[in-house]
């Protein structure tokens, strides 16, 4: 691409970035208490929540990592779109509706403070240990987004990779800080806007491309070897019944365990809102996986293995090759776009959890709304700060923080969202048993050998799911219904 190119395309990120910083400063000027720092006081329409939890969940790990892992597997790559699609339909059609009216009898705002309310018996341990657990996992995943703007930027423009995250690193806790749930919603709107016109325009583009050269999309799969033009990778029996298992285990993460997910469906103004909302989120979700299952697989007819370094950067590459720079520019701002939102989102995890639930709730410092909303803006700088630094001295691929990210905080928390929706038996000591197993067991399992065998996003789950289970048994809560009542008032 020549100088003229890379300019338009540099002048475009940068206007992107600076819509993202305005829409911060905009709500920095207004009044927020509490409830919108952390909610947005009921006050956002359901279609732009929907647009903020889909953007927020397809990250830097859709753009890069999902894509990239396309690219070297092949058609068996589909089964991770397809485990990751049923959380989502499940979540919405599900979870959603519970969880709003759950914020709503409870007046709560974050995840660890309504499971402290629904077993009070044990709410301060459990609220302390949900806290601690969301905000040091969070850490890893704004990490995992940082890295990604800075090997994004990389493969653009040549920008070191270090300044490169440090950048956009501080963009995002600039507007993040500024404005809380109400200026990452709005940006997230935004930037969910982007990511479906990426998906829409590149695999369009690669498709004629591969018309005009007259190259066969099966035959070039064939030529990959290893199964990746067969849809099961070539796999049979117990072999491919792990690879099956820990493509779909993304599904578990999805069950209402991501607090910066939950948090769109705690949102929801009433139940019209939550409709639309649902329509919008499954629309959404269907156009961009179905356009990054189609990148994956053009860009290996497109460009053998090995022809490019990075197989994560294979969707920057060909936004660079195939488009011209004015829509080139506008699709990388797409790609930094579902990493600037995720890492905005898991910013504001961090920050609920130490300022809500540690310092306001678990250690009972009292707070008016005015300080709340200080003490919560610089506990996100500082943790943005911490990302940062992690991010740099971390050597992990994108796929492997965010899988890591994935099983310790998603996969713990669906069990203790499933167990304490679904099933009255359900304790206080089961749930906090359920966090501490699942916390211990992300980081055995992911370290061991057997990870190699089957994820620890699938074998998390069910460990936590048997764990809360049989400590619910084994120590019940037998007044559970009218010790919730009990915190209903209290609360």
């Amino acid at each position: 691409m020549n100088v003229a190119g890379d300019v338009i395309i540099y002048a475009e990120i940068v206007i992107y970035l600076l819509i993202t910083l305005g829409i911060g400063v905009y709500f920095s000027r207004k009044k927020l208490n509490q409830a919108d720092y952390y909610l947005g006081g009921s006050k956002l329409p359901g279609w732009a929540l929907a647009f903020s939890e889909r953007a927020t969940a397809e990250s830097a790990y859709m753009f890069l990592g999902a894509v990239g892992f396309i690219y070297v597997t092949g058609l068996s790559g589909i089964w991770i779109l397809s485990g990751m699609f049923l959380g989502v339909l499940f979540s919405w059609l599900f979870l959603a509706k519970i969880f709003m009216n759950e914020r709503k009898k409870y007046d709560v705002y974050t995840l660890p403070d309504l499971f402290s309310v629904k077993f009070p018996k044990h709410g301060r341990s459990i609220r302390l240990l949900s806290a601690l657990i969301m905000g040091s996992f969070s850490l890893f995943y704004i990490a995992g987004q940082f890295s990604g703007t800075g090997k994004t930027l990389f493969s653009i423009s040549g920008i070191d990779i270090t300044w490169g995250s440090i950048i956009i690193a501080i963009i995002i806790i600039a507007y993040s800080s500024m404005g809380g749930f109400m200026s990452v919603v709005w940006t997230d709107t935004v930037q969910s806007f982007l990511m479906v016109l990426a998906f829409i325009i590149v695999p369009i583009v690669a498709y004629f491309e591969i018309q005009s050269n007259d190259l066969s999309i099966s035959g070039s799969l064939a030529a990959m070897g290893n199964g990746a033009d067969e849809w099961f990778g070539g796999l049979t029996g117990l072999a491919l019944g792990a690879m099956l298992l820990t493509n779909f285990s993304w599904f578990f993460g999805f069950l209402g365990g991501q607090p910066q997910l939950s948090s769109r469906f705690m949102a929801l103004k009433d139940e019209k809102e939550r409709k639309t909302a649902t329509w919008v989120a499954i629309v959404w979700t269907l156009i961009v996986y179905v356009g990054a299952f189609l990148v994956g697989i053009f860009g290996s007819v497109l460009y053998r293995q090995g022809t490019i370094a990075d197989s994560e950067m294979i969707l920057p590459h060909m936004v660079v090759e195939l488009l011209p720079p004015w829509v080139a520019g506008i699709i990388l701002s797409a790609i930094l776009a579902a990493i600037m939102s995720t890492a905005s989102s898991q910013l504001l995890v961090v920050t609920s959890s130490v300022s809500e639930d540690i310092v306001h709730k678990t250690m009972g410092i009292k707070m008016n709304n005015k300080l709340i909303v200080k003490v919560s803006r610089w506990t996100l700088v500082i943790a943005g700060l911490a990302g940062i630094v992690i991010s740099l001295v971390s050597e992990s691929f994108i796929y492997g923080v965010v899988s890591f990210a994935w099983a310790g905080m998603g996969n713990t928390f669906s069990a203790v969202v499933l167990l304490t929706f679904f099933w009255k038996k359900t304790s206080g000591i089961g749930v906090i048993a359920t966090i501490v197993s699942g916390f211990i067991s992300a980081i055995l399992w992911t370290m061991s050998p057997l990870e190699a065998i089957v994820s620890a996003k699938a074998s998390t789950f069910f460990i936590c799911l048997i764990i809360g289970i049989v400590f619910s048994l084994l120590y019940p809560d037998s007044d559970r219904g009218l010790t919730n009542t009990a915190a209903t008032v209290k609360h």
